[in-house]
């Protein structure tokens, strides 16, 4: 699947438009994070842009989520290493994380999240001020940003990554498209 096409599927199935921005966000992340490590960089960006595709569907049924968007993926051609990454990105279904596409996408799903928090957090409300070293002074912080599990963003260590290089490759992904997210 062509980019374009993943991003007209995106807004033909994707309501909310932070949601969707973090789609982007995801996407970016993947690509940095395919760069760095020699991977696809297309692969592994469809798979981040194309990961909650489902998520309008499946948001009341989140035992769902990544199942339905699986299959709507491999209906559509899609390649079936995204599709097996989307799948088991959902640890509700105790799929195991067989490749570092599959591994990857775990991790980066919920960074994007506590990187878009730190950011919103801070005047003015832009990723540009934001460092790597205030994020990992926030993820020590049980309260904030709950919903990035921090086991979960922890686990790029299967990827032969420190915390630390995690947070830093991300951060910069997503700084380099602060306009399309709006920070």
């Amino acid at each position: 699947m062509e980019r374009e096409v993943a991003w007209q599927l995106v807004q033909d199935q994707v309501g909310n438009a932070n949601l969707r921005k973090h789609m982007l966000a995801t996407e970016a992340v993947m690509q940095a994070l395919a760069r760095h490590l020699g991977e696809d960089e297309a692969l592994w960006g469809l798979a981040g842009l194309l990961h909650d595709i489902d998520y309008d569907e499946t948001y009341e049924d989140p035992a769902r989520h990544g199942l339905l968007g699986a299959e709507m993926l491999a209906e559509r051609g899609v390649d079936p290493r995204i599709v097996q990454a989307v799948r088991a990105h959902n640890e509700m279904h105790g799929l195991p994380r067989e490749t570092r596409l599959d591994m990857a996408l775990y991790a980066v799903d919920p960074l994007t999240g506590l990187i878009i928090a730190a950011a919103l957090i801070r005047k003015p409300k832009k990723l540009a001020p934001v460092t790597t070293e205030f994020i990992l002074n926030r993820f020590k912080e049980k309260g904030f940003a709950r919903g990035a599990n921090r086991e979960q963003i922890a686990s790029c260590e299967e990827l032969g990554l420190t915390l630390d290089e995690f947070v830093g490759i991300g951060l910069e992904a997503m700084q380099g498209i602060a306009d399309d997210l709006g920070l």
